[in-house]
């Protein structure tokens, strides 16, 4: 399977640095629009079988266009919701409070199910319910899925369960809004990172370290 991961377009939040992770959520800047409407173009190459969105206003704008483009009826699932930043909600994400809700994503990631934030979900919590959208995915029969997420939990739900990336890689690569994250395989074998953001990322094994674009940053 074909595994297409979209951050949502620009919100009011993201322009004042907010961790706003909670239901429903603001929806779309005028940028944040031009972002969505630009989408179905970004992915004119790749084929689309099912398009998901999480449970935030700002998922479903997003996708709006897109789905129009392609036909697509759109599934909505609660599992590709943001991380919960729980008593952190709406505080500066550019301080110290940010990085202590990312720190704790990657900590996930490299295998402490059990740190949570005040307030907040485990890492068993998040990962659990992400992995379980995949699998209802993949066992659909959909051969390629764009899924239209979020920032932190596209990056930790990656870095956790990607074959050819980690923790290093994904926290040192900020997604932009509508930035892609391109997958391939299942649940069962795993997955492997093809793109990340534009970039070609390196196979392990195949002409270089695990997790090295073969091109710059975009």
């Amino acid at each position: 399977m074909r595994l297409i991961l979209v951050r949502h377009g620009q919100t009011p939040s993201n322009l004042e640095a907010l961790l706003d992770t909670a239901v429903p959520g603001p929806g779309l800047t005028p940028l944040g629009t031009e972002q969505a409407a630009a989408l179905p173009a970004v992915l004119a190459d790749e084929t689309i079988d099912a398009l998901y969105v999480s449970t935030l206003t700002r998922t479903h704008l997003t996708a709006a266009p897109l789905a129009a483009a392609r036909g697509l009826a759109v599934t909505v699932r609660d599992g590709i919701r943001e991380i919960d930043a729980g008593d952190l909600e709406m505080r500066p994400g550019a301080g110290p409070d940010g990085a202590r809700y990312l720190r704790t994503g990657f900590a996930w990631a490299d295998g402490d199910l059990d740190a949570r934030l005040p307030g907040a979900e485990s890492g068993a919590d998040f990962l659990g319910r992400y992995d379980a959208v995949i699998r209802e995915a993949a066992d659909s029969g959909a051969k390629s899925v764009v899924m239209v997420s979020h920032g932190a939990a596209i990056r930790v739900w990656t870095a956790a369960r990607a074959t050819n990336v980690g923790v290093p890689f994904a926290a040192a690569r900020p997604l932009e809004n509508t930035g892609v994250v391109v997958l391939d395989g299942d649940p069962d074998t795993g997955f492997t990172v093809h793109t990340w953001a534009g970039a070609t990322v390196v196979p392990a094994g195949e002409g270089g370290p695990a997790g090295e674009p073969v091109d710059p940053e975009r």
